[in-house]
């Protein structure tokens, strides 16, 4: 497997960002500087897993993550560029920064880690890991920013594939719905329904690992993905079937959402009965 490497990981305090780092720290002699806004919370490692705090959706964060990582490290072998934001909503506002803010995170930040990374590398043999996610090849309703975003990062990774110099090596990660706290942030707090099939952030990590130790350009963790993509494709039907699935769990969510509101305006306006 991955031994005796320099690594960074983003996205390292929760899910497959902190899954993956438990199973690098399985494999003998591997440093990792783990990456995240809230470093306190990656804990329990020992001396191998460097804990380092950083916004990653700005330059200077970026900036200051390869800054520490060559403080660091001679030399950074592996970089796992995990780090993302999810939103699950009604895309029907007019909100410039929030729309900015998830691109900041999931693309721009990317795309000018893939250039640092490079520069860093100098020559040097080094390999680059994207996790995109399966919403990068099928968008769904309730994540018209979020797959935009993904769709963003297929492309680039595309494209610059063919620009790479051969000492850098990029591997793509397209996972399912994770069971993380993904889904109770992209509501805001409120329940949503994921989309099927949902996997455990330990198989993921498992997967991922296993895919980049045998070198692999794309890494797809769930194993009914590709021939359900597929079917989808020979058969138009099911696909409509199953978007049509997932526009009832985006209604029932907004209905849910009104709901509350309406409640919240109920108290509200009781409180000031009272007084």
């Amino acid at each position: 497997m991955i031994s005796h490497k320099n690594i960074i990981v983003t996205g390292a305090s929760s899910g497959i960002g902190k899954s993956i780092i438990d199973e690098l720290v399985q494999q003998e002699g591997n440093r990792i500087l783990a990456a995240c806004r809230h470093a306190d919370r990656v804990t329990g490692y020992g001396a191998n897993v460097i804990p380092f705090s950083c916004d990653l959706s700005t330059q200077d964060g970026v900036d200051a993550l390869f800054a520490r990582a060559e403080e660091l490290f001679d030399k950074v072998d592996i970089f796992f560029c995990n780090a993302g934001a999810p939103y699950y909503e009604r895309f029907d506002y007019e909100d410039w920064e929030r729309i900015e803010r998830i691109y900041r995170v999931n693309t721009i930040s990317h795309i000018y880690a893939y250039s640092k990374y490079l520069h860093h590398l100098n020559g040097r043999e080094g390999r680059l890991v994207y996790t995109i996610s399966a919403m990068g090849e099928m968008a769904l309703p309730g994540y018209a920013l979020y797959a935009s975003t993904k769709f963003a990062m297929k492309g680039f990774q595309q494209a610059i594939r063919d620009e790479t110099p051969e000492n850098l090596q990029i591997s793509c990660v397209y996972p399912v719905s994770t069971k993380t706290n993904f889904f109770r942030v992209g509501g805001g707090g409120h329940k949503m329904e994921p989309p099927f099939p949902v996997q455990a952030p330990d198989k993921v990590a498992k997967a991922v690992v296993k895919g980049v130790h045998k070198l692999k350009d794309h890494i797809y963790p769930c194993p009914v993905y590709l021939p359900s993509k597929y079917l989808m494709n020979i058969v138009p039907p099911v696909k409509k079937l199953y978007i049509h699935a997932q526009k009832g769990k985006l209604r029932r969510f907004v209905k849910r959402l009104e709901q509350e509101a309406e409640g919240a305006a109920e108290d509200i306006k009781l409180k000031h009965t009272l007084k």
